[in-house]
């Protein structure tokens, strides 16, 4: 399988949002207003309809469960422990550390649920949107509590406003308790779902900066490196550890080696952190990704 032509269609709508806001009328003052429509609305319906769309056998499913829960719970404890590494300690800043961290360990569910979709088709779609259901509440604790502490956020409210939180716990409890879309808004919803995957992923290309990149070199390269390197070989041994299946392992290491959540930037910025540092390393890793992709896909598996 060429991987590469797997991951086009994808970066080419990043591309094309990239280039349709830097050099048409349609600039910053049009995508930031669509950032938000896809980010409270548009998301939030997509991430409910693909965990409630197929009954979750939590016994089947539990391996790839535990191996997503194990992957990410390490990459939050690499991303935590830089500032405590000895020799990075002196050159990371606390607060630049905080609103940074989170992208050592998100993730671009607009890429893992189009890429899963063509890589194993519904049964792929529904094994990543059960990992994506599982750690998006785990991940976004993680990435709000460093900034909460620093920046006297009331932790509990940050999480209580995140739309993504909401949209995963409804879903998860819907789909337990077996219950359904109606039949009659099932087509609304679905159209809602592919316009939130195509105007996310040109929405994440329209907020593409490379400016901000030259400051805080040894923290960018640091979580970048566990985003796009350590994140895919840890689901490797997992994956060999649990003994995962030769689907569940394709889709394990497809979600550990996306790029990092383009959201990153939006909850540094609504916090008061450095937004631009933020935005420079979504950019990086939006670059980064259809290599630590290759890898994870092409030599890892």
């Amino acid at each position: 399988m060429v991987y590469a032509q797997i991951l086009f269609p994808d970066f080419s709508l990043i591309l094309l949002g990239y280039l349709v806001c830097r050099f048409t009328p349609l600039n910053r003052s049009v995508w930031q207003p669509v950032e938000a429509l896809v980010y409270y609305l548009l998301f939030p319906v997509l991430l409910f309809q693909s965990i409630v769309k197929t009954p979750i056998e939590l016994g089947p499913a539990s391996a790839l469960i535990a191996a997503g829960l194990l992957s990410g719970l390490a990459g939050i404890a690499m991303a935590y422990a830089l500032p405590y590494l000895p020799g990075l300690r002196r050159h990371i800043d606390a607060r630049e550390h905080a609103g940074a961290a989170q992208v050592a360990f998100r993730f671009n569910s607009f890429i893992g649920l189009a890429l899963a979709d063509r890589l194993a088709g519904p049964q792929g779609l529904q094994l990543i949107a059960v990992l994506i259901g599982v750690s998006v509440p785990l991940f976004n604790v993680a990435a709000v509590w460093p900034m909460a502490r620093h920046g006297e956020h009331h932790f509990a409210r940050e999480l209580l406003r995140n739309p993504l939180i909401l949209a995963t716990g409804a879903g998860l409890c819907a789909n337990l308790l077996g219950l359904h879309i109606p039949e009659l808004l099932a087509p609304s919803v679905t159209r809602v779902g592919a316009a939130a995957i195509a105007l996310g992923l040109m929405a994440a290309g329209a907020g593409l900066q490379f400016g901000s990149l030259k400051d805080n070199r040894p923290l960018s390269v640091a979580v970048l490196s566990i985003r796009h390197l350590l994140q895919p070989l840890v689901a490797w041994g997992v994956a060999r550890l649990l003994a995962l299946d030769a689907m569940q392992t394709t889709v394990l290491l497809a979600f550990a080696a996306l790029p990092t959540s383009s959201s990153c930037y939006v909850l540094a910025a609504r916090m008061g952190y450095n937004g631009p540092y933020v935005a420079g390393l979504v950019t990086l890793s939006t670059v980064l990704g259809p290599a630590s992709l290759s890898l994870a896909l092409g030599v890892l598996r």
